[in-house]
C-alpha cells in the first residue's frame, strides 16, 4: 500500500528539507537546495527512484512510535521488536559548507539488528551514481553531484543491485550514527561532522529559537510546531520561505492537479510577515521583507506572483515521464507557469506587508517608498484588467473580486502611509480618489443583493473563500451586513464535513474557473479564514470549536499539508496536496493570535 501523504515527517536545515516515512525511510529530498532534483524520489515513483530506509531488519510496515523532541526538529522514531526496541533519531544540522543527512541508531533494549538500504537515484530518480570506496566512506558520484556514506563507529557495507547496504545489531546504550554528505563533485570532500556533537547543538539551537514564541496561549504546542515549521521552510541565504518542500503531491489522488511549490508565493507576505512579527520573530520577518523588497525590484509591469529562493524570475514547468507520480497521480511537474499570471492581488499583498513592516518598526530601507509608489502607480493604470485571481485558475481571466478588493488594499495603505508619514511624498488625492472608486465599483459589480453576497467575480453566481478576507483586510467592516451575509452564504455553499473549498470545481460552462478536470479537497488555509471571519462577527464560541477541529486534522507529529478530504464511504480523512504547507502553518499560526493573542500572548 502507498504511504499517505501524513505518514511523512519534515527534517531539514533552513536550505532543503528531507521527508521521513513511519517506516523509517527517507523519500523524498533535494540537494541542496529545495528546488534542486532531488536524489531521493520514491515520494513521486517508487524504491528506484531512490530513498533511504534505516530500521530494524525484517520489520515491515510503520514504526511502534514517533515525535519530535519537543521545540525541535529533531525526530525520533522507535520500533519495539521481539528481540528489543530501537530508536532512530534524524536531523538536518545546521549547514556549514555542505548538507549533511544525519541518522542516529541507538538500542533502548534488548539486542536489534537494524538494517541501512541507500538507493541514491540523482536528477529526481533518473540517474544511478558510480558509488567506491574512499577512505572508508562510501562515494557517489554522477555529473555534478557527488554524496559521501559514513558511519561512527564504522560497520560493514556493502552494494548490491545499485544499493549500498549496511546491517549490525546495537544493544541497551550503544549508539551507531550514518552521515550522508552531499556536495559539487569537483571541489574536494567538505569537513566531516560529529553526528553526536550535531544532534546536541541541533537540541539546543531549536529549543532557543522556539523559547523565543511570545504566545502562551491554547494549542501553544501546535503554533510552535507551525512556526518551526515556517522556519524549516526559509532559505536561510536570502529570507525566503517556500509554499512547500515538495512537487506534485496531488490534490486529487489519480487527477492531474499537481504542482510544484518548492518556491516563494507574494499572495503569502502579509499573513507571514504578520504570523513572524505577532510571534515575536522580528529577525525572520524582517529577512522575509527584505527578500520581497529584492524580488519585487524592477519595471512593476512585471512583477511575478511568485519567485524562486533568491528571487529568480524563470521558473519553466516541465513533466518527469519516468515518475508515476504520488499514488500514480500524473503528471509530475517541474517548475510553474503560474508564474506567467497576472494576479492584480499581489500589488495589494505587496504593499500591505510594506505597510505593515513600517508600522512594526522594521528598519527602513531608503528605496521602500519609492519602490511602492511605483507600484501604486502601475495599478493605477492595470486595475481595470481581468485576471487570474488568487488561486492561480487555468480557465481565463475574469474580473475577480478579491483581486480589486486587494487592489483597493493596495491604495488604502499608501494613503495611511502617507497620512501617518508627513515626510513623505506622494499623490494623496489621487490616491484617495482611486481607493473610493475601487470601493464604489467592488460594491457595485462585485456584489450580489439578491443573496446577500459578494461573488467570486463581476456577474457571476460562483462564491469563493477569499471573500472571507473582506473585513480582515478593512475593505468593509464586521458588522456589515454585506460581509456577515457573505460569510454565511460561502459557509453554505464552500462548506464540506464542516471545512471550505477555496472554490467550486463543480461548476460547467461559463462559471467554470480553473479549466482542469476533477475535484480537489477542503482547502485548510480558508477553513483558517473562516474561523477568524467568525470570530470578527462576534461568533467567538463557533470560532474556537472550527479551529479546535482543525488543529485536530494535523498528523501524529503536527503537520498540515495544503487540503483535506473526508472519504463519504469510509468517513476516514485524509490530507492531500504540497506537504507541510506554509499557507496551512501560517494560518494555524494567525488564527491563534486572533482567537486567544490578545490576553494570552506576553
Amino acid at each position: 500500500m502507498h504511504p499517505r501523504i501524513e505518514d511523512y515527517a519534515l527534517i531539514g536545515d533552513e536550505q532543503t528539507a528531507a521527508l521521513i516515512g513511519r517506516d523509517g525511510s527517507i523519500d523524498w529530498l533535494c540537494l541542496p537546495r529545495f528546488d534542486s532534483g532531488a536524489c531521493f524520489a520514491r515520494l513521486l515513483g517508487d524504491e528506484e527512484n531512490g530513498h533511504w530506509l534505516l530500521a530494524p531488519k525484517g520489520a515491515e510496515g510503520p514504526c511502534t512510535r514517533r515525535a519530535y523532541r519537543p521545540d525541535t526538529l529533531v525526530l525520533d522514531t522507535e520500533w519495539d521488536t521481539p528481540e528489543g526496541s530501537v530508536r532512530v533519531t534524524d536531523l538536518m544540522p545546521q549547514r556549514d559548507r555542505a548538507p549533511d543527512v544525519v541518522r542516529i541508531v541507538e538500542g533502548l533494549s534488548g539486542r536489534v539488528t537494524v538494517r541501512s538500504t541507500l538507493r541514491l537515484r540523482f536528477d529526481y530518480g533518473s540517474i544511478i551514481p558510480w558509488v567506491r570506496k574512499a577512505d572508508g566512506h562510501r562515494v557517489a558520484v554522477a555529473g555534478p553531484d557527488s554524496a559521501w556514506l559514513r558511519s561512527e563507529p564504522p560497520v560493514r557495507t556493502w552494494g548490491e543491485h545499485f544499493r549500498t547496504h549496511a546491517e549490525f545489531t546495537v544493544a541497551e546504550g550503544e549508539r551507531v550514527a550514518f552521515v550522508l554528505t552531499w556536495h559539487p563533485s569537483h571541489d574536494p570532500r567538505p569537513p566531516l561532522v560529529d553526528p553526536f556533537r550535531a544532534l546536541d547543538h541541533s537540541v539546543v539551537d531549536w529549543r532557543a529559537w522556539a523559547a523565543r514564541c511570545r504566545y502562551t496561549g491554547p494549542h501553544r504546542d501546535a503554533v510552535v510546531r507551525s512556526l518551526i515549521t515556517l522556519k524549516a521552510l526559509t532559505y536561510a541565504p536570502t529570507g525566503g520561505i517556500v509554499a512547500a518542500p515538495t512537487t506534485s503531491l496531488p490534490e486529487d489522488l489519480g487527477g492531474v492537479r499537481n504542482w510544484d511549490y518548492r518556491y516563494c508565493w507574494l499572495r503569502d507576505s502579509t499573513l507571514t510577515l504578520g504570523a513572524l512579527l505577532s510571534a515575536g520573530y522580528q529577525e525572520e520577518a524582517e529577512a522575509w521583507r527584505d527578500w520581497l523588497l529584492r524580488a519585487v525590484a524592477g519595471n512593476p509591469a512585471d512583477l511575478q506572483i511568485m519567485y524562486g529562493l533568491a528571487g529568480e524570475r524563470r521558473l519553466p514547468e516541465y513533466e518527469l515521464p519516468w515518475l508515476s507520480g504520488f499514488a500514480g497521480s500524473a503528471p509530475v511537474r517541474i517548475g510553474n507557469d503560474a508564474v506567467k499570471q497576472l494576479q492584480l492581488d499581489v500589488y495589494g499583498e505587496v504593499l500591505d506587508s510594506l505597510s505593515l513592516a513600517r508600522r512594526s518598526g522594521l528598519s527602513s530601507q531608503p528605496h521602500m517608498w519609492s519602490m511602492q509608489c511605483s507600484l501604486l502607480d502601475f495599478l493605477r493604470r492595470a486595475w481595470r484588467q481581468p485576471d487570474e485571481g488568487l488561486w492561480e485558475v487555468r480557465g481565463g481571466r475574469r474580473h475577480f473580486v478579491h483581486s480589486k478588493v486587494m487592489v483597493w488594499v493596495a491604495a488604502d495603505r499608501m494613503v495611511r502611509t502617507l497620512e501617518e508619514n508627513p515626510a513623505l511624498r506622494g499623490d494623496l488625492e489621487g490616491w484617495r480618489a482611486l481607493r473610493d472608486e475601487v470601493h464604489r465599483e467592488v460594491c457595485e459589480k462585485g456584489y450580489d443583493p439578491e443573496r446577500d453576497t459578494f461573488t467570486q467575480s463581476y456577474g457571476s453566481r460562483e462564491l469563493d473563500a477569499a471573500l472571507l478576507l473582506i473585513p480582515r483586510v478593512g475593505f468593509l467592516p464586521p458588522d456589515d451586513t454585506r460581509v456577515t451575509g457573505t460569510i454565511d452564504a460561502v459557509r453554505a455553499e464552500l462548506g464540506k464535513d464542516g471545512l471550505l473549498h477555496r472554490y467550486s470545481t463543480d461548476t460547467d460552462g461559463a462559471d467554470a474557473v480553473d479549466g482542469l478536470p476533477g475535484g480537489e479537497g477542503t482547502f485548510l488555509v480558508c477553513s483558517f479564514w473562516l474561523a477568524d471571519a467568525l470570530h470578527m462577527t462576534g461568533r467567538t464560541r463557533q470560532a474556537r470549536e472550527l479551529f479546535e477541529r482543525l488543529v485536530g486534522l494535523a498528523n501524529d507529529v503536527g503537520l498540515l499539508a495544503e487540503e483535506y478530504r473526508v472519504d463519504a464511504a469510509t468517513g476516514a480523512g485524509r490530507q492531500l496536496g504540497n506537504f507541510p504547507q506554509a499557507f496551512s502553518h501560517i494560518g494555524l499560526v494567525n488564527t491563534a493570535l486572533a482567537l486567544f493573542g490578545d490576553d494570552r500572548a506576553g
